[in-house]
């Protein structure tokens, strides 16, 4: 069979340069001074070669919100971006709490090609969190949903909560919970603290996404089941979830890179860019999440890529949507926040953006070491230029990054999906 890309002199993992030998979607050889008749150069001198990154929490709002991102469009911004495959939430119109629904947006990311999408299935109908939805149906779909979350409202109710967790043993899922307890976050607009007393905004407590991860992994432990806790924003979040992990109970957790880079001083701009569930908090809270980051204790990096139209951003604080772009981004602010600061090296960067976050969504061709006979999932990223960040210039239908006008490190290069690259020279192909 002919190759089609030969790979030249990628630190794979930030390691010694070598050459990868991509044919028929896998990794066919690794080594130096590969050759094969006919096949493609790409050079990648200076480049860092990691497994195709995979996001467990994206927001790609179709159906219903297409005015915000489509499937297409998401995935699109998730390629260049160095991610091969990502979770679609539940929180569409109609809601994905039907194997109806999860098969459409499977089908449409199939459709799209430019990464593998993973719907994600409502907990409950209609994400009211009344009635259990379709768990088994949807995980006996073409789309094998594994991971189910109400994300953007919490499973309050804990019988609910230990009804789902005893449902998805059946099939090896995973309930991820957004963690926010109702009562004590009505009226909420960012983390309460000194910077909220000051600018008179009404505060979200540590304490409202404290105390239901830690009725939650109680629950998971008593049923013997997993659970995911979805964006961990706190110090004392972390703290629960590594006394749960010490007791070896099957709790995972994630942190998005915008909780491991702002804070909520950023709110005194009163920029709506910055509004977001669960808020920014202090920098005392960013240190500890960087550190759980580090040790293990957070599993993962996940985007929750959350687009939304101009005018819902564009208006004053108290309105505006909860929520910010990071497809684009997200590689580059781990980069900034983990490898600059040597709290990660490169390796530690594919564990925590590919290899583990496939490990909790079952995804098998996925996160998986770049060697030979494995899936040619490949992101090639150069972390030696800086750049200050475009908002005009983004993939997303949508604009509300929090870090227009920030200098970030690097960029994505190239990613090639199952042998085939959506993205060559910075590009979409």
């Amino acid at each position: 069979m002919t190759a089609r890309f030969v790979i030249k002199d990628a630190r794979i993992l930030g390691g010694e340069p070598r050459d990868l030998l991509v044919r028929d979607g896998r990794i066919a050889e690794t080594g130096r001074n590969l050759d094969a008749a006919g096949a493609e150069i790409v050079r990648a001198e200076g480049l860092i070669a990691l497994p195709g990154l995979v996001d467990l929490h994206t927001h790609l709002r179709e159906p219903g919100r297409e005015d915000a991102e489509t499937v297409e469009s998401g995935t699109r911004a998730a390629a260049m971006g160095g991610f091969t495959a990502v979770h679609a939430m539940a929180n569409t119109d109609p809601v994905a709490d039907t194997a109806g629904v999860v098969e459409q947006v499977w089908r449409l990311g199939r459709e799209a090609g430019y990464c593998e999408v993973r719907p994600v299935g409502a907990v409950t109908r209609g994400i009211k969190g009344e009635q259990l939805a379709e768990l088994g149906a949807m995980a006996d779909s073409p789309a094998g949903v594994r991971v189910f979350s109400d994300d953007g409202h919490c499973v309050a109710d804990a019988v609910i909560m230990r009804r789902a967790l005893e449902y998805v043993k059946a099939f090896d899922g995973v309930v991820a919970q957004h963690a926010q307890e109702p009562r004590l976050t009505e009226g909420a607009q960012m983390n309460e603290g000194e910077v909220s007393a000051r600018l008179g905004l009404g505060g979200w407590p540590a304490v409202a996404e404290e105390a239901i991860i830690a009725r939650d992994v109680l629950l998971a432990q008593h049923v013997g089941s997993r659970l995911h806790v979805c964006h961990v924003s706190t110090a004392g979040s972390v703290e629960i979830i590594r006394w749960a992990k010490s007791k070896g109970w099957q709790v995972t957790a994630e942190v998005t890179p915008h909780h491991l880079l702002l804070t909520d001083a950023r709110a005194e701009s009163y920029d709506p860019l910055y509004k977001v569930n669960p808020p920014l908090r202090t920098a005392e809270d960013v240190a500890a999440l960087r550190d759980a980051l580090a040790d293990g204790t957070i599993d993962c990096v996940a985007t929750d890529h959350a687009p939304h139209p101009v005018e819902a951003k564009e208006t004053e604080w108290a309105v505006a949507a909860m929520g910010m772009i990071g497809l684009e981004t997200a590689l580059s602010v781990v980069h900034e926040a983990m490898v600059a600061t040597g709290l990660l090296d490169w390796a530690g960067v594919a564990d925590r953006m590919s290899h583990r976050p496939a490990g909790i969504g079952r995804l098998s061709g996925q996160g998986r070491p770049l060697e030979p006979g494995e899936p040619a999932n490949i992101t090639l990223y150069d972390p030696s230029p800086r750049r200050v960040v475009d908002p005009m210039g983004m993939t997303s239908k949508s604009r509300n990054t929090p870090y227009a006008g920030m200098e970030l490190p690097g960029r994505v290069v190239a990613t090639f999906l199952r042998g085939r690259p959506t993205v060559l020279e910075g590009r979409l192909q």
